[in-house]
């Protein structure tokens, strides 16, 4: 079954004389779908980008982490693991080639995810492995994605 998405980017970064030079336009835009926050973004900070926007690079690291919790989540509450806290923080590790183009080579996922007394770690680790074979974003993209996850229990959380 197929399923169609969509999105609305509109380029916000005309300074008066639009493309006319390199120098003379922003490279910023905003992501507005009705009933959505809009997400003001920009380039990446190592070419020049606003660091306190998202860029496409934040925003594919966000999608695959939440893709993944998302699905650790749900996979989960079937196995019986009960969840009571997850937190993320990715890395990634990309190139650029001298011709400018770049891409990304690796992602590590760091979820720290906080379990109930008694849970089998053994089994709520090996959810992880389940994950990468039904997200949707990681089958999408052509690197590598692992996962380094860390476990808490939630007595020890309080």
């Amino acid at each position: 079954m197929e399923h169609t998405y969509h999105t609305s980017i509109t380029w916000t970064g005309n300074l008066g004389q639009g493309t006319a030079h390199y120098r003379s336009y922003a490279r910023t835009w905003d992501i507005a779908l009705p009933g959505k926050p809009i997400i003001a973004c920009s380039n990446d900070p190592l070419l020049g980008g606003d660091p306190t926007k998202m860029n496409p690079e934040d925003l594919l690291m966000s999608s695959l982490s939440a893709c993944h919790m998302l699905w650790y989540l749900h996979l989960a509450s079937a196995a019986g693991v009960t969840v009571v806290g997850y937190q993320d923080t990715p890395t990634a590790v990309g190139e650029v080639l001298p011709s400018g183009a770049g891409r990304f080579l690796s992602m590590t996922l760091h979820p720290v995810i906080t379990v109930l007394p008694d849970t089998d770690l053994d089994l709520a680790r090996k959810l992880h492995d389940d994950v990468h074979p039904v997200c949707f974003i990681a089958r999408s993209v052509n690197f590598p994605v692992t996962y380094q996850p860390q476990f808490i229990i939630a007595s020890e959380a309080a």
